[in-house]
């Protein structure tokens, strides 16, 4: 791993992760991963169990490359352990490769921004979980992963002057 610091823009669909995670890459000089899932998700439509790996693997490239080239930050929009958590709750299981990878590379990250469902839900073809009572759910099974694995994260919310106040914040602290 290189010198570079990750941070990992993370948490339920529909709070803004792509919006901040691009506003700290700004904020900061450092590059941006963008999620490849939603980018492969519009090449190819609708995803299924088979494609997790992939896009895991692929996830983990662009990380890999950006932190290469980097010396201070790296702003990840999403990361792996997110596309294991997808693929236990939409399909029940997740391929054996991705899930021992994730508890690996789970660790590279010096801060998990968990973005709270405080925010009105934004719908679009790629999202599941519009109720209330879902979004909740999901927010408890991304902080249980963070919490179980004892990874450090601040729970970012409020409108989104707020929610940028305290992610640059945060990872000012741990710069």
């Amino acid at each position: 791993m290189s010198g570079a610091r990750r941070i990992a823009v993370y948490g339920p669909e529909s709070t803004g992760k792509t919006q901040l995670a691009g506003k700290l890459a700004a904020h900061f000089g450092a590059p941006l991963v963008a999620e490849y899932a939603r980018e492969r998700w519009d090449q190819q439509g609708a995803l299924g169990l088979e494609d997790m790996l992939p896009i895991a693997r692929e996830q983990w490239r662009r990380e890999d490359e950006a932190a290469a080239g980097a010396t201070g930050l790296v702003i990840c929009d999403t990361d792996a352990l997110t596309t294991m958590l997808w693929s236990d709750l939409l399909y029940g299981t997740c391929p054996d490769e991705l899930r021992r990878a994730v508890e690996k590379r789970c660790r590279n990250y010096a801060l998990y921004l968990l973005l709270d469902i405080d925010t009105p839900f934004a719908p679009d073809p790629q999202r599941c979980f519009p109720d209330p009572a879902d979004r909740e759910k999901c927010l408890r099974i991304w902080r249980g992963a963070l919490e179980r694995r004892s990874l450090p994260f601040v729970l970012i919310r409020g409108d989104w002057a707020a929610r940028e106040a305290a992610a640059i914040a945060a990872v000012q602290a741990v710069r």
